[in-house]
């Protein structure tokens, strides 16, 4: 198992930038492709960005790519999610998830996932 901890979340103004960090603990970080999901109230929680198990390939949102980059640190055992130019619609409740198979955007492949670090962007 790996156990996963957000942080980094919090209130910006339209424009600002945040960067969301996710350390993990348990099982070898490197053993996992890893994730970023998002989830609002009553809305069904959506893929951010993502790793594929090949290489260091990264893939993006529609609503995010651009403006947000995913990155590990396998010594650190830690996930990055930058967030740059934050939209009003970028606030969300973010969770970094772990997957050992399946496909990077749909949340049903992913085995583990962090207790969530609200973002909070202000018009």
């Amino acid at each position: 198992q790996v156990q996963l901890v957000e942080s980094g979340g919090g209130l910006v103004q339209a424009g600002g930038s945040l960067r969301l960090s996710c350390v993990a603990s348990g099982r070898t970080f490197r053993s996992y492709t890893m994730g970023w999901f998002r989830q609002t109230p009553g809305k069904e929680r959506e893929f951010v960005a993502g790793f594929g198990r090949v290489g260091d390939s990264t893939y993006y949102g529609d609503s995010v790519g651009g403006r947000f980059t995913i990155s590990r640190d396998n010594a650190k055992n830690t996930l990055y999610l930058q967030m740059n130019s934050l939209k009003p619609e970028d606030t969300a409740v973010y969770y970094c998830a772990a997957r050992t198979s399946g496909s990077y955007y749909d949340s049903r492949s992913y085995d583990y996932w962090g207790q969530g670090t609200q973002v909070t962007v202000s018009s």
